[in-house]
């Protein structure tokens, strides 16, 4: 039995992967800050699958020293971590130099720092492991420099993915390195926003195809794979005035 470990899986993308991969015969340990949430998952999940391991923490990632100890307690609780996605994210955002750094920096600080702090305990663990597998949840925003709301938003998501890719070049013995660029997926992030982006789908949909690049161990995905395999590389190439009327 493969163990996996999900941050932020409380809600959204976290909490529909830990559904799918329970699904798949993964026993799981969730961890988010909202325990209340993190025990109706748990009971759904074993409701649908009760021969399934579900174990829930709480856990603010902006607390270095607690994610290493969420991290080492759910390896000492299974026995070993097959799998850590690095999911906990937020999405605050406003043009820079418009008064609103404290939302810029509380979501450079959840996406980036809390992101490495997350790499750092995944990967002490595999190292002694000698194995694992290390998932990075980027973003499509990810791939260019975005206007207004979404320019720290994406600063922090190409950081994730080059810590990725850092980790790749490495090679470290045992160990695969994942990012997954999701496109517009619906989930508790983006409800609120007021105009729907094209291309969105639903929560499951999208996830479905995040688990299936996850479980093929593939290096990098962008997902859904339609439109944003040929949208990945438009927007790696394209001039910023075009990607603005493109997203």
């Amino acid at each position: 039995m493969s163990t996996i470990l999900i941050t932020g899986a409380s809600s959204g993308l976290g909490a529909e992967m830990a559904r799918q991969f329970a699904a798949l015969g993964y026993d799981l340990g969730l961890c988010a800050r909202r325990t209340e949430r993190l025990d109706e998952l748990r009971t759904e999940i074993l409701a649908e699958h009760p021969d399934r391991v579900v174990s829930v923490k709480q856990l603010d990632v902006t607390d270095d020293t607690a994610v290493f100890t969420v991290f080492d307690e759910f390896a000492d609780e299974f026995g070993t971590l097959d799998r850590v996605i690095v999911n906990a994210g937020l999405g605050k955002g406003a043009p820079l130099g418009t008064g609103k750094h404290a939302a810029n920096r509380e979501t450079a600080v959840v996406n980036f720092l809390a992101a490495l702090a997350q790499t750092e305990a995944a990967m002490k663990i595999f190292r002694a492991q000698a194995r694992g597998h290390l998932v990075m949840i980027s973003s499509i925003s990810g791939l260019r420099g975005m206007p207004k709301t979404l320019t720290t938003y994406a600063a922090t998501k190409a950081g994730v993915a080059a810590l990725a890719e850092g980790l790749r070049a490495e090679a470290v013995p045992g160990v695969d390195v994942s990012v997954i660029y999701p496109g517009y997926i619906r989930s508790e992030m983006n409800d609120r926003i007021k105009h729907e982006p094209k291309f969105m789908v639903d929560t499951e949909t999208g996830v479905r195809a995040m688990v299936a690049a996850i479980e093929k161990r593939r290096t990098k995905a962008y997902v859904p794979s339609w439109p944003w395999v040929p949208l990945g590389y438009a927007l790696r190439i394209l001039p910023s005035p075009v990607v603005r009327k493109m997203l």
